[in-house]
């Protein structure tokens, strides 16, 4: 078992993923943000919406998850942004590497 997290999210557009993902990073709290394109199909305020949005998945650790998830909603453009995470299994050198991606700076 090790200490890796996943957190997904998503946005309305690259420009602000990208932030979002920079952001994670630069504070140290991903090791790592993947962003891919998807479509997704909602109902919001009684309407069936279509929209061209971009996924984030945030690699951390388990002690930087709940700093990293106040920081999402913080700079969240969404009125009510999809949060999600879990535990993900992975190897231990990943996760030392993830754990070294998220600790105090060198």
């Amino acid at each position: 078992m090790n200490d890796v997290q996943l957190i997904f999210t998503t946005t309305d557009s690259r420009a602000t993923a990208q932030a979002l993902a920079r952001a994670l990073v630069q504070a140290r709290l991903a090791a790592c943000v993947q962003i891919e394109t998807i479509d997704s199909v909602y109902e919001w305020n009684g309407a069936i919406q279509e929209a061209r949005e971009f996924r984030l998945c945030i690699k951390t650790t388990a002690t930087q998850a709940r700093a990293a998830i106040d920081l999402i909603r913080a700079q969240h453009p969404y009125e009510l942004p999809a949060i999600w995470w879990s535990a993900a299994q992975s190897s231990p050198e990943y996760a030392a590497w993830v754990a070294a991606q998220t600790g105090p700076a060198p």
